[in-house]
């Protein structure tokens, strides 16, 4: 079955590498000089930064293991980051806003350098503070950056559609590219130079300092509403306001949360789904399938962001039922074609191998899924608290994780994919209502919301 793995693989070097080179002017984008130089100094901090997250995510289990920690141990120290993300890494990303995004950015750097020091020690609790340390850098990574970039694109007075560039090369080179050299870099530090589990972490930091050093010497300062002396409450007030008065971000929000809360399911369960009983796959070779396959789906994302005639909010409602059909592949294969629980080892079986291609079908789902949603929220969200809104966003999927994290061995893994099929679907539904209502302007609804709250102001004090 080995053949399997390299045709699968070289199948979809093939496609991405077809796909990019026959770009025509019409899939193209043209964009002046001073667009170009910024888009690259944004994608290289981006691409720096995605390589320390990438280097450390094949090895943080295994080195707990070696570290002579237990399944339930390892389970809690990851339940504590997706906390800590949900907890303190949506406060210190809502500042952010008030405080300024460059900081912000700068601060992801010195929490996730801080993170990766703490997994040279074996003691449990300093491991639990790193964890702690990686859910906040989790926060800014996915929110800080993307606010930077959306307001620092329109204060240089480029065009709206420029940004998809910016957003579908960013996950091609950051979420691709970048993912399969961190994951075979990775594997050359703890294998081939025998530096030990640890070694990528180092690495990490290091890539992680350099794209600071990138920020600190090249990024400007920019903000979310500094002209209004708000503290954080009043800033999360404003939030939540937001998303109950304006139904679109409140369906971006649902929608995000849904299909995150999927993908990441997916990642602790593909695992054990392609090898039911301990059947012998190549984890890091998998992997970087699966990042060939999410690079594919960016570059079918770039395509038809570059069309004025697609509308995002159409295409991803295609996409949600594509992907909600390929994690139903797991339930299908277990009852057509059954495993023999007798028969332990050996390769990955005929069922595994159909599960393969729908698993490399959803992560293609995820390559168009990223740049798609960054479009949406800069059209959607509003700039005066974009990173405190995202931040919003990641609370319910955080605790979707947590259960599932703290529940994963109570229910059968095809109870998981279903579950998970079926947000994937109801992400589709609420895509469909987002479509139909999105032509109104959210610019409009934002002024209003702070005409009311300027006018409710007043009447509270009285």
């Amino acid at each position: 079955m080995e053949i399997f793995y390299y045709m699968v693989f070289g199948g979809l070097a093939a496609v991405v590498a077809a796909l990019e080179l026959s770009k025509s002017n019409k899939d193209r984008v043209n964009t002046s000089s001073a667009f170009n130089s910024f888009k690259n100094n944004y994608l290289l901090v981006y691409s720096l930064m995605m390589a320390g997250d990438w280097l450390q995510g094949p090895y943080v289990y295994y080195l707990y293991s070696t570290y002579g920690f237990g399944k339930g141990e390892i389970g809690q120290l990851f339940i504590a980051g997706f906390g800590s993300s949900m907890v303190f890494g949506t406060i210190v990303g809502s500042l952010a806003d008030k405080q300024g995004r460059k900081r912000a950015c700068v601060t992801y750097c010195i929490t996730y350098i801080l993170s990766c020091i703490t997994k040279h020690s074996p003691q449990y609790k300093i491991l639990m503070v790193g964890r702690i340390l990686g859910g906040i850098a989790t926060s800014l990574l996915f929110s800080s950056f993307e606010s930077w970039l959306v307001a620092e694109h329109f204060k240089r007075g480029f065009e709206q559609q420029w940004l998809s560039v910016t957003f579908s090369k960013a996950i091609f080179l950051g979420n691709g590219l970048v993912a399969i050299i961190a994951g075979l870099f990775g594997n050359m530090l703890v294998d081939s130079f025998s530096l030990g589990p640890v070694s990528p972490f180092d690495a990490a930091a290091i890539f992680l300092a350099i794209g600071m050093a990138v920020i600190l010497s090249s990024w400007s300062e920019n903000y979310g509403d500094p002209s209004e002396n708000k503290d954080l409450l009043a800033q999360f007030k404003g939030a939540a306001v937001a998303i109950a008065s304006d139904e679109k971000i409140a369906l971006l929000g649902a929608i995000q949360s849904l299909f995150e809360g999927s993908m990441y399911t997916f990642v602790f369960l593909w695992t054990p789904a392609l090898s039911p009983n301990d059947e012998d796959i190549p984890h890091g070779f998998i992997f970087a399938t699966f990042m060939l396959a999410s690079m594919l789906g960016s570059s079918i994302a770039s395509r038809l962001l570059a069309r004025n005639t697609v509308r995002v909010e159409s295409y991803m409602q295609i996409v949600f039922i594509i992907s909600s059909a390929s994690l139903m592949l797991p339930i299908l294969a277990n009852f057509l074609i059954p495993s023999d629980p007798e028969k332990k080892g050996g390769s990955i079986t005929f069922s595994g191998c159909i599960q393969l291609l729908g698993f490399c079908t959803f992560e293609g789902c995820v390559g168009l899924f990223w740049p798609s949603i960054m479009k949406m929220r800069s059209q959607y969200i509003p700039e005066e608290a974009r990173s405190t809104i995202m931040n919003f966003f990641r609370i319910p999927l955080n605790i979707f994780v947590c259960i599932v994290l703290y529940n994963v061995n109570a229910f059968p893994i095809t109870v998981m994919f279903g579950m998970c099929s079926i947000f994937l679907f109801v992400a589709s539904i609420l895509q469909r209502r987002l479509a139909a209502i999105g032509e109104k302007p959210k610019t409009e609804d934002w002024a209003m919301m702070k005409e009311r709250n300027s006018e409710a102001e007043p009447l509270n004090d009285a």
